[in-house]
C-alpha cells in the first residue's frame, strides 16, 4: 500500500507539471521511513552528487558512466547525468554527453533542467560550468547562453525569473562575478544589478560550496571560502537580503562561529546549508577533522535567521571527527549526510565519547533540541559520504558513493519514502 500511495502522489505531481526548486523546503509531516523503496534505479560506478525533481522526473548528476534499472538486469551508458520516472523508477532516454562531473542541478521551466559542475563540453559543444538541458532529448537549450570563465559551479537555485549560481568562477558571460551570480533564467545572462563583491584576500580564491534560499525568495545564504562581501567581513557565511522590487543587498546578519580554521589546507570546511520550511532557521554542516575548544569542525549547527548583527548557533551537534557533506531540513527532521560514524559526540576524538550514538553515514536531528533522533537507516559502507540529499513530496532522496542503505542494496541512490 505504501508504495502505491507514493506512486499515486508522484503521478499527481506530474499531472500538474510542478517543478520543485532546489531550495524548496518541503514540510514533511513526520520523519521519512528507514526502508527504501524498491523501484529506484542503481548507479554502478563513481558517485551521485546532485538531484533535481521536475514533475515526475528525477534528474541525477555526479561522476559516473553506468546505471541500471531496479532489477539490475538492464544497463545503460550515461555520462554524469541521467533521469528516471519518480513514480516507477523507469530510466528515461535523457542522456546528454557531459565531459566532467555534475555537482548541482536545479529544475527549469518547460521540462528542462539546469546543470552545474566542472564540465567544459555538453553534447560535444563548448559549454563551461553551466547549462540548461531539455529533458525530452538531452539537448542544450540554445537560448540559454550562460557560461563561466574557469573553475566550476557548485550550487544552483532557480526561483522565479532568476537562476542563482555559486562556485569558484570569477566571470559569467561578459560580467565579472566572483563566486556568486544571479542569471536571467531564460537567457543565462548575468544580472548587472546583483553583485555582492565577494573577496578572500587571505585565501587562494573565493570558492562557494552551497546556497540556500528561503521559500519566499527574500533571503539567500551562501557558504564557502569567502572573507568579505561588499567590503565587510564575513567569515565563510554570507546572507543576502532580496526585497521585492528592490536591489539585493548584504544582510546585517553575520557570525564569528567559523573564524577559527580546521585542518591545514582547508580554506573552507563548510560544505552545505539549508533553510527550514518557515525560512527562519539555517542549518550548516562541516568537515575539518580537527577537535578542540570552540572549533566547529565536523559539526551540524542551527542558526536563527531573524534579527540583525552577530548570530551564534542555537545548538551544535558534533560527530567526533567525521565529515558531514549534506543537509536537508523538512521541518519534521534535519537530515545530515556524510561519512560520520556517530552523532551527539562532542568529546569524541575519532572515537565514541560519552553520550555518542551510532549513526553511520546518515542521521536525523531533532530541529528543536539538536540531538540525533532514533531514525537510523545505516549507510554501510560509509564510503566518502552522502553528498546529495533532496527532500521531495515522495520522501528523501539520498545520493552517495556506496551501495547499501536500510540493510538493502541500492546503488549510490535511494528514496526513503514518507
Amino acid at each position: 500500500m505504501r508504495r502505491r500511495l507514493i506512486a499515486a502522489a508522484a503521478t499527481a505531481l506530474a499531472a500538474v507539471a510542478v517543478a520543485i526548486p532546489a531550495s524548496a523546503a518541503l514540510n514533511h509531516p513526520a520523519p521519512v521511513s528507514t526502508n527504501p523503496v524498491d523501484y529506484t534505479p542503481h548507479v554502478l560506478d563513481g558517485e551521485v552528487r546532485a538531484f533535481a525533481l521536475v514533475g515526475d522526473t528525477v534528474v541525477v548528476g555526479g561522476d559516473f558512466q553506468n546505471v541500471a534499472d531496479a532489477t539490475r538486469k538492464t544497463r545503460y551508458k550515461r555520462s554524469n547525468l541521467f533521469a528516471y520516472r519518480a513514480s516507477t523508477g523507469e530510466i528515461l532516454p535523457f542522456a546528454p554527453q557531459v565531459d566532467d562531473v555534475v555537482l548541482t542541478l536545479a529544475p527549469g521551466p518547460d521540462n528542462t533542467v539546469y546543470a552545474g559542475g566542472a564540465f567544459r563540453r555538453v553534447g560535444g559543444a563548448p559549454q563551461r560550468g553551466i547549462a540548461q538541458l531539455s529533458l525530452a532529448d538531452g539537448s542544450r537549450v540554445p537560448a540559454f547562453t550562460g557560461t563561466i570563465n574557469w573553475g566550476d559551479v557548485r550550487s544552483l537555485i532557480a526561483f522565479g525569473p532568476w537562476l542563482y549560481a555559486a562556485g569558484s568562477f570569477s566571470r559569467i558571460g561578459t560580467l565579472d562575478r566572483v563566486g556568486l551570480a544571479r542569471l536571467n533564467a531564460s537567457t543565462g545572462i548575468a544580472d548587472p544589478t546583483f553583485d555582492l563583491k565577494l573577496a578572500a584576500p587571505h585565501l587562494t580564491r573565493v570558492k562557494l560550496e552551497d546556497l540556500a534560499l528561503t521559500p519566499d525568495g527574500t533571503r539567500l545564504g551562501a557558504i564557502g571560502a569567502v572573507e568579505q562581501a561588499g567590503g565587510q567581513y564575513r567569515a565563510q557565511v554570507v546572507m543576502v537580503d532580496i526585497p521585492a522590487g528592490a536591489p539585493a543587498r548584504l544582510a546585517d546578519w553575520y557570525t564569528d562561529t567559523y573564524t577559527k580554521p580546521c585542518r591545514a589546507g582547508f580554506e573552507t570546511y563548510l560544505r552545505a546549508i539549508d533553510f527550514d520550511p518557515t525560512g527562519t532557521y539555517a542549518t550548516i554542516v562541516t568537515t575539518g577533522r580537527k577537535w578542540g575548544e570552540k572549533l566547529m569542525c565536523d559539526t551540524a549547527a542551527r542558526f536563527d535567521l531573524r534579527g540583525t548583527g552577530m548570530h551564534r548557533p542555537l545548538w551544535i551537534n558534533w560527530t567526533g571527527g567525521d565529515s558531514l557533506y549534506s543537509v536537508a531540513d523538512t521541518g519534521a527532521a534535519i537530515y545530515v549526510g556524510g561519512h560520520q560514524r556517530w552523532m551527539d559526540n562532542p568529546q569524541g576524538r575519532e572515537s565514541a565519547g560519552p553520550g555518542a550514538v551510532a549513526r553511520p553515514g546518515i542521521a536525523a536531528i531533532n530541529p528543536a533540541t539538536g540531538k540525533a533522533t532514533d531514525w537510523n537507516p545505516k549507510r554501510n559502507p560509509r564510503g566518502v559520504g552522502a553528498r546529495a540529499l533532496l527532500a521531495t513530496p515522495q520522501g528523501l532522496l539520498v545520493g552517495s558513493d556506496t551501495d547499501r542503505i536500510g540493510d538493502e542494496y541500492h546503488g549510490r541512490l535511494a528514496l526513503l519514502p514518507i
